[in-house]
């Protein structure tokens, strides 16, 4: 039987950085559905956002607060942006290379709803790659790829491990300790910005043990994605290019954003998000990214990643101006926990990262917040289990259920008809109708000849649904239309 002290599911910077913060006296082991890098912190390109200062606290509170509502749980929020002057510090200390000027001194970005320059970035828009590699290099864990959780072994109130496919075969992993870092539900939507590998699986099996899933009506789009292309994951153009200027605008050129604010292509995420919806649902014209007022040098340095990857389908940039329109991008509900990542109730079970919902982001995620979160719950999550000292574990018999087969013939189809309904009903804007025509369908497929997997998607899309008809006013990224 392989027991291991602590088990952590998933690879991408809450995982990584709690398995930094593990002693290598423990007995870790870091699973990843498919290769490490396959994560959205590997795909996550503006920054990470970290208080400048002790006077800068009050006001990344406040920006947080504001971007999401007002819903956002205070306390979180204070322990997020006051621990962000350590562990930013720890970071750059243990080896991070953030970019800095010619002086040597850090550089900080600006993105929406922020009220200073305090993203820090590194390789221009590669953040999450090099805060990845970081992660990956101080890993001193075993760390084992193509690892699928498909259940979590629970009795009485206690986690004891799961049960998942390695290299495709039927695998029980014990441990006294299982930090899920399993990440958001992207994979659910037609057009998202995520790793293929997220899936919102452990969502689905937490609705399935009764474990509570938060704030989940709470459904993040990003303004500015291409979506051109016949892949799902679609390609993000990061926040911080409208931050340093470009415009969003509409076939003549005409910047309409300012119609819904006043702040136009800064205001937040959401109302962006929204205004583009809208205005293409209304006019029936096209909206583009238009990026001209660059110097070509200087956006080539700042942005490599985007002018490579875009150069590769035949864009030249700055020059060029894009066809964009939000796609899903983040979950700011999830998993039920508190400030250490425990969640109520249950031993032997934390969650970090995007598959938490502690609360930090209320009803809309304040920009580059995403990164830091990983971080900070993750020390936090590793110093709770730590601190708990040695307990002796008596693991109870599970019995082996591998009958249970995964995938089923019609799961495809069946996959690409949830996820159209989830863009179309449980979107950017939402109304009480086809709210409840999504929720009978889903309701329609779970009663299918379907495999494991997809059922646990449809438990994680019917709690989305409940959280979006429980809520009747708008908020945030939920906005519903009667």
């Amino acid at each position: 039987m392989s027991k291991y002290d602590v088990l952590i599911i998933g690879a991408g910077i809450a995982g990584l950085y709690a398995a930094m913060k593990l002693p290598a006296s423990k007995k870790v082991l870091v699973v990843c559905k498919d290769i490490p890098w396959e994560c959205n912190t590997f795909y996550a390109q503006g920054g990470m956002a970290t208080a400048l200062n002790e006077a800068d606290v009050p006001v990344h509170i406040e920006d947080t607060m504001a971007a999401g509502a007002y819903h956002n749980d205070r306390e979180a929020v204070e322990i997020l942006s006051t621990t962000s002057l350590k562990t930013t510090a720890e970071m750059i200390k243990a080896g991070m290379e953030f970019d800095k000027d010619g002086e040597g001194n850090i550089l900080y970005t600006k993105e929406a709803a922020h009220s200073v320059e305090r993203i820090v970035h590194a390789g221009g828009d590669a953040t999450g790659r090099y805060m990845h590699y970081f992660a990956m290099v101080q890993n001193k864990h075993q760390l084992q790829r193509n690892t699928l959780v498909y259940d979590l072994l629970i009795r009485n109130g206690r986690c004891y491990g799961v049960k998942a496919t390695v290299n495709y075969e039927p695998t029980t992993i014990y441990a006294d300790d299982v930090i899920i870092a399993s990440g958001g539900i992207g994979s659910l939507y037609a057009y998202n910005t995520n790793s293929r590998t997220v899936s919102a699986d452990i969502h689905g099996i937490c609705v399935e043990k009764g474990i509570e899933l938060a704030d989940m009506e709470f459904m993040q789009f990003h303004p500015t994605v291409f979506v051109d292309t016949p892949y799902a994951r679609k390609l993000l153009l990061t926040e911080a290019l409208r931050g340093e200027g470009a415009h969003v605008v509409g076939e003549k050129g005409n910047r309409f954003l300012f119609e819904y604010d006043e702040r136009g292509e800064l205001a937040s995420r959401d109302i962006v998000a929204r205004g583009i919806f809208d205005y293409k649902r209304r006019t029936g014209e096209n909206v583009y990214l238009d990026f001209s007022m660059f110097e070509e040098k200087w956006f080539h340095e700042r942005f490599p990643n985007i002018t490579h990857t875009f150069e590769a389908i035949g864009y030249h940039f700055p020059q060029d101006r894009i066809s964009v329109s939000p796609a899903f991008h983040y979950a700011n509900g999830g998993i039920k926990c508190d400030t250490n990542g425990c969640i109520p109730g249950m031993e032997g079970l934390y969650v970090i990262g995007e598959a938490a919902r502690t609360g930090v982001h209320g009803a809309n995620r304040l920009a580059s917040n995403s990164l830091l979160e990983g971080v900070v719950f993750a020390q936090r999550a590793v110093e709770h289990l730590l601190g708990k000292g040695h307990q002796a574990v008596q693991t109870p018999t599970f019995e082996k259920d591998y009958g249970n087969i995964l995938h089923k013939e019609n799961d495809k189809t069946y996959k690409q008809k949830l996820r159209q309904v989830m863009w179309e009903d449980i979107g950017i804007i939402r109304s009480t109708k086809g709210l409840h025509e999504a929720k009978n369908l889903i309701y329609d497929m779970k009663n299918q000849e379907i495999g494991r997997l997809l059922q646990l998607r449809l438990n994680t899309a019917s709690a989305i649904v409940e959280a979006a008809l429980a809520r009747t006013e708008s908020l945030g990224s939920h906005y519903i239309e009667n």
